[in-house]
């Protein structure tokens, strides 16, 4: 495909959401570059799963547009195209239990993207291989461990070779002895160049791993900057505050 340099790879212009009376996310406008890696951090409750799952369509924007290549990702592409080319991996893995991880990682490639069954399992075992789960792949997601899992729907989203991979707190399931497995392997893809978009609520790997981070609070965007900003030299009073806070914790 062309690379469009017109346009950011994915961008949201005026982006609302609300449950009910409950507004959520209000007037959300950012844009996130070929490549780019990042962090988006908030209390709980200040709508960072709740934007990243409207990027993604899992739920309906209430206003706004999403583009991703600077077309409208909901009326102009095709939603299982976009969902592979935007790939997105959950907080609580969301594997087929019925299958192994090896199933797991060719089902979509096979329904989406019309791969045979020897491509896809080619394709699967590339990056079953590129985060350390070669060696389970016939095992099935009750038989993995928190972390395993995690790597194995991170090899899940790859194998549909996405352009965009969004993560929604990709360690808050995990004990603590398994984030830093899983902390490692995004932090090989961002390496990559592989644009990735993170809520997270690990601050020394936003501060070391992204290019920018966005803090979140109450639905808005307080503050879009390089991490040395965000970290060192915040502008807005609620970012000290949070920061002040959830690092003494």
């Amino acid at each position: 495909m062309e690379n469009n340099q017109t346009s950011p790879v994915l961008s949201v212009e005026h982006l609302h959401k609300k449950f009910g009376q409950n507004v959520v996310l209000k007037d959300i406008t950012f844009a996130v570059e070929e490549g780019d890696v990042v962090c988006v951090i908030g209390a709980s409750g200040s709508g960072k799963s709740t934007l990243l799952r409207c990027i993604n369509f899992l739920e309906d924007p209430t206003g706004g547009l999403v583009f991703f290549h600077g077309k409208n990702a909901e009326t102009e592409w095709n939603r299982a195209q976009y969902h592979a080319r935007v790939g997105m991996v959950f907080q609580s893995f969301n594997l087929f239990g019925n299958m192994t991880a090896l199933g797991n990682c060719m089902v979509g490639q096979q329904r989406v993207l019309k791969r045979s069954a020897k491509e896809a399992e080619e394709n699967a075992l590339l990056y079953l291989e590129k985060v350390g789960m070669a060696p389970y792949q016939s095992a099935r997601p009750a038989q993995l461990s928190g972390g395993q899992k995690q790597r194995v729907a991170i090899a899940r989203s790859l194998a549909m070779n996405p352009e965009v991979l969004l993560f929604d707190e990709p360690t808050s399931a995990l004990d603590p002895e398994m984030v830093g497995e899983v902390l490692t392997v995004i932090r090989d893809l961002a390496q990559s160049g592989l644009t990735l978009l993170v809520v997270t609520h690990e601050m020394s790997f936003a501060k070391d791993v992204s290019n920018r981070v966005i803090f979140m609070d109450d639905g808005v965007i307080v503050e879009d900057a390089p991490p040395s900003e965000i970290f060192q030299r915040p502008r807005q009073a609620r970012t000290r505050e949070f920061l002040s806070r959830i690092l003494r914790d």
